[in-house]
């Protein structure tokens, strides 16, 4: 299911390129932008500079964030460079700005789904990735900031209109980004269940969050029970509410939005 994810957020992407970003010199974002840089000086296919630029921070990934996400990584990577290189390049709309607004927004959509299902579409979004499971930053800011380094080459390079062209198509990314890929947003879950040991051990072996236990008693029932206290993103909302009713069908869960967390929040790695 999650490959099925990869690849049609990979797909999305490469529509979004060869439809409206490159037919109007438009860089989009990160190592995509810089292949389609390299593309336009040297006349070989994006696919190809895409696939040799992601390669080094493909190993970074796999070092860093596990061989489940590297694996999804190099799919998306691949579907991206062979579907640049079979997709043919088409102007869809003859409008500059328009493009660069709907080719970032398609582009976001496509990398919105590739996040949440695990993976990336490499490049930048591999050391955002790293960030972001550090400081819990929203993802498409952290692309925004460090693609700025595409915007100025794109304005040395061809022009400054497409420098800006560029600007609005990243910024439009980022913020659709932030709308799919959920991650940097916290959910605070109070669980009151009678098989509070159980609720917790799938919590702690599944989802690889603290929690907090606490001793209740039922006002109405008298029965005792649990309170279990969690905070979780909320792209994992879905599997904690499977698991919880896989275990208990009849438990008590209160969700709410929470503003801020300090403190430890992601397991430490050894």
């Amino acid at each position: 299911m999650k490959s099925a994810g990869i690849i049609i957020g990979s797909i999305i992407v490469s529509f979004a390129f060869n439809l409206f970003l490159i037919p109007h010199g438009i860089m989009s974002s990160g190592i995509s932008g810089l292949s389609i840089i390299l593309s336009m000086l040297t006349s070989i296919n994006t696919g190809i500079f895409n696939f040799l630029l992601n390669f080094p921070l493909l190993i970074l990934g796999y070092m860093k964030l596990g061989r489940k996400f590297i694996f999804y990584t190099i799919l998306s990577v691949i579907t991206i460079s062979i579907a640049l290189y079979a997709i043919p390049v088409i102007k869809l709309a003859e409008d500059s700005i328009l493009s660069s607004i709907f080719g970032g927004a398609i582009v976001g959509l496509g990398i919105g789904i590739i996040f949440r299902s695990s993976g990336s579409s490499g490049g930048f979004d591999i050391i955002g990735m790293l960030l972001a499971r550090r400081k819990d930053f929203p993802m498409g800011t952290l692309l925004f900031a460090m693609n700025s380094i595409v915007i100025l080459l794109s304005g040395f390079l061809f022009s400054w209109d497409a420098a800006l062209n560029t600007l609005v198509s990243i910024f439009v990314l980022g913020k659709v980004i932030d709308k799919v890929h959920t991650h940097h947003v916290k959910l605070t879950l109070m669980i009151i269940t009678r098989k509070g040991e159980e609720v917790k051990q799938h919590l702690l072996g599944n989802v690889y969050r603290g929690v907090t236990v606490v001793d209740s008693v039922g006002g109405f029932s008298n029965e005792k029970s649990n309170v279990i206290i969690t905070v979780i993103s909320r792209y994992e909302l879905t599997e904690v509410k499977t698991l919880i009713e896989e275990i208990d069908p009849d438990a008590f869960v209160n969700i709410t939005e929470t503003l801020e967390v300090m403190g430890l929040f992601h397991k430490r790695q050894h």
